[in-house]
């Protein structure tokens, strides 16, 4: 049975869990921010489902990511710079590396960072939204650990790779495409997963070249090799398979070229002899500051027309609207506000589990 809580009641849960394992106070509230802005514009497959495989797990029980950040400036030229993360937590390494940019881009136009040696940092789209509150475009993306093959193959290779734009508009969201570069994600998986689901068809692709649905077994056959997710535009160049491809190759030479950072199959979790390491990824972070090209109002509106004008546009027989990207996450947010995050019973189920293996002091709504 599905349970609501509300979000602070879930964001202190997810700050003291985070503390729980060590993380600092100070970036605890950060990683646990990340993660409740996802529940809030509805990402669920990014928020509290990812606590504990992600991060409580990698930190505790795999012992491959650090919870105290190491925040390395490596270079740091007039509008870039380049940093090493060396495995800390990768929300507040992120934060961080944009705000960074942000700083850069209100002193020269333009500002630019990398990093390199960083971990899973949320949803993507939560560092460009940082830009846009400062009347600023901003670009951000990560590669990940091999899950989507390139087209015409069937070996993972690259990660799902976001490339995400933030602009600011005159209406209550910004425009925010977060999205993978593949047809679907490894968190939409894990969460077919939790709620006992198979995968749609033509998404995931086996060695044979055939598609895959079972959702648990496709996520053991990511890791072990068997499986792989396709580009945004599916399997071939038909429909276009190769576009997504092209996008999640540039999203993985920006995550690791400029910042000499690991890229693709040294990505995955285990050295040569079969340990268990760090995933070592890479982010880039780009900020522009509109106030060099025009007045920031008037970039707001004509954003906001050319997004009012798609959205006024002739609509499909049977559709009721046609929405513009960040809108569907806003009104998530509305619609949210009063209920919370929903909590199936697998997440319940992993909620116990950090709570009691860590000694906190909280009594779910769920338990009784």
């Amino acid at each position: 049975m599905i349970h609501h809580i509300p979000f602070d009641e879930m964001e202190r849960f997810m700050v003291d869990v985070f503390k729980g394992i060590g993380v600092p106070e100070e970036d605890a509230l950060v990683c646990a921010d990340v993660l409740i802005t996802s529940d809030k514009r509805g990402i669920d497959s990014h928020g509290i489902g990812r606590l504990k495989p992600i991060y409580y797990d990698r930190i505790i029980h795999q012992k491959i990511q650090h919870p105290v950040t190491e925040f390395e400036v490596v270079r740091n030229h007039l509008a870039t710079g380049v940093v090493d993360g060396h495995h800390g937590m990768g929300m507040v390494i992120a934060k961080r590396c944009m705000q960074m940019a942000i700083d850069k881009a209100k002193q020269h136009g333009m500002g630019m960072v990398v990093v390199r040696n960083s971990t899973h940092y949320g949803i993507a789209g939560y560092y460009p939204l940082m830009a846009c509150k400062e009347n600023m475009i901003g670009v951000s993306g990560t590669n990940a650990r091999p899950s989507t093959a390139p087209t015409f193959g069937v070996e993972n290779m690259l990660g799902t790779n976001p490339l995400v734009f933030g602009f600011p508009t005159d209406e209550p969201f910004d425009f925010v495409n977060d999205y993978a570069s593949s047809v679907i994600q490894r968190g939409k998986i894990e969460q077919y997963a939790r709620e006992g689901r198979d995968c749609p068809e033509g998404l995931i692709i086996g060695r044979d070249g055939k598609s895959k649905t079972d959702s648990k077994q496709i996520l053991e056959d990511l890791i072990n090799g068997e499986a792989a997710l396709t580009p945004i535009g599916g399997i071939g160049e038909e429909t276009g398979g190769h576009k997504g491809y092209g996008f999640a190759t540039v999203t993985e030479v920006l995550s690791a070229a400029l910042q000499q950072g690991a890229f693709l199959r040294q990505l995955t979790n285990r050295d040569a002899e079969g340990n268990l390491k760090p995933y070592e990824l890479g982010h880039f972070f780009i900020a522009i500051d509109i106030e060099c090209f025009c007045d920031p109002a008037d970039f707001r509106k004509t954003t906001g027309d050319i997004l009012r004008t798609l959205r006024e546009s002739e609509k499909a027989p049977g559709a009721e609207q046609i929405y513009t990207c960040g809108q569907k996450e806003y009104l998530a947010g509305i619609e949210r506000k009063d209920s919370g995050v929903p909590v199936n019973e697998a997440l319940q189920n992993d909620m116990i589990t950090m709570r009691n293996e860590l000694g906190l002091d909280y009594q779910f709504e769920f338990e009784e």
